[in-house]
């Protein structure tokens, strides 16, 4: 009887014990399938608001490159402003009045003039003639045609007024307006005007500033790991230094920009808003977490590998620089593209250093000013344009491809190289 007493008691702890496993899996499960639903909404939220920005509406003008209204010898001092409003003016010759025509001037951006500036200056023998050029529209006719500015509400609470709307359909049933590939975002700098607004300075000064940070704290951060894991003592000064890096990486990034601000740019008088000072911090940023997964790989290294190559005569330097890394390298890559990714996402310690200005130059050297898509991003969030909003999420889907592509690589690498002992 008192057997079957406990069997029946270890049948139900049993009973109870799976129980309560299935509802671990089962929470688990929702958490994951929580998780996933909110990414998939982020991400489908920030599309939504940011593939248009990948097409841009143009409008074809006939403009006469008057001969009178430019220097030969100088195409570059011309009046192309009033080239462009007078072929506005034949496109729509019932608009009168100076109210009316200020009006229709502003169908297109202002960026039209300088284009044609641009192609007068590449090709001379074009004074005289009379050319046919598509255009940038004004971000106001953008975002009226891509729908984001309802035409049927009232017209008090639009930007665009009745009478501009049906100069837009007069010129669409003229056939001279249209969407095209918008390789404007990709080829230009930051700008005030939306339909000019590009993210190739951005991303010029994301590439400056992680080559500097890469060229800086990968050599570093593996030197500290191997020097840490193989060749020094175990003392206290190393106990100091190991609890020193493990604090190091949790601390907020914010601060690193406040020493960068501090000493490369207060005491050395290095550049503001470079790229040079802004590798500089990110690689103190980063070192630790080099450091960590570096020390990782390392450990990961069987003594075997370590034991077989002292028995063969190799000094401690040989075993190391030999066998010991090359094994590890596949882990110290893994973690140093982690850590370069979490670099090219950083805002706050570049904020410090004064990346965070309006740069409309592309940068072409270490110490031009330049921004990073980050604080690109930070800027153009913070721009009351309707237009700016399509900017700022196409530029966080171009921010976060190449996340996913750094974090992809880290993967690649360590399953294609990774041994398994």
């Amino acid at each position: 009887m008192s057997r079957l007493r406990t069997i029946d008691v270890v049948q139900g702890g049993l009973k109870k014990r799976y129980r309560f496993e299935r509802l671990f899996r089962r929470l688990g499960l929702a958490a994951i399938i929580l998780s996933l639903a909110f990414l998939s909404l982020l991400f489908i939220s920030i599309s939504m608001k940011g593939y248009t920005a990948f097409v841009q509406t143009f409008i074809s003008i006939t403009v006469h490159l008057d001969e009178t209204k430019i220097d030969i010898t100088n195409p570059g001092k011309a009046y192309y402003g009033s080239m462009v409003k007078e072929a506005l003016r034949n496109a729509l010759p019932e608009v009168q009045g100076r109210r009316d025509k200020r009006s229709l001037y502003g169908l297109i951006s202002t960026g039209a003039e300088y284009q044609l500036r641009d192609m007068v200056m590449a090709n001379p023998e074009l004074i005289g003639t009379i050319q046919t050029v598509w255009v940038p529209a004004d971000d106001d006719v953008d975002m009226l045609l891509k729908g984001h500015i309802d035409r049927h509400s009232p017209e008090s609470e639009r930007r665009i007024s009745d009478k501009v709307i049906g100069w837009i359909d007069d010129l669409e049933n003229q056939g001279v307006i249209c969407k095209k590939f918008n390789t404007t975002f990709f080829s230009s700098g930051d700008s005030r005007e939306p339909e000019l607004a590009g993210i190739r300075g951005a991303a010029m000064g994301s590439l400056y500033t992680l080559l500097v940070t890469l060229a800086i704290a990968f050599p570093l951060g593996v030197g500290a790991a191997v020097y840490l894991e193989e060749f020094a003592p175990t003392n206290r000064w190393t106990d100091i230094i190991e609890v020193n890096i493990n604090n190091l990486a949790a601390v907020p990034s914010i601060i690193f920009g406040l020493l960068g601000l501090a000493m490369f740019i207060n005491f050395f008088g290095l550049p503001r808003s470079a790229p040079l000072v802004g590798g500089l911090v990110l690689s103190l940023m980063t070192l630790p977490t080099i450091i960590i997964a570096g020390r990782a790989a390392l450990k990961a290294v069987p003594p075997s590998i370590r034991e077989a190559a002292l028995g063969i005569g190799a000094s401690k330097v040989q075993m190391v620089m030999h066998h010991v890394l090359p094994l590890a390298m596949p882990g110290m890559l893994t973690g140093t593209i982690i850590g370069m990714a979490q670099a090219l996402g950083e805002t706050a310690p570049l904020l410090m250093i004064g990346m965070v200005a309006f740069i409309v130059d592309i940068p072409t050297a270490l110490t031009d000013p330049a921004a990073v898509l980050p604080v690109q991003i930070y800027l153009w969030a913070d721009s009351p344009e309707r237009a700016f909003v399509e900017k700022t999420s196409a530029a966080i889907m171009v921010l976060l491809t190449f996340l996913i592509c750094m974090n992809g690589a880290a993967v690649y690498l360590r399953r294609r190289f990774e041994r398994r002992w």
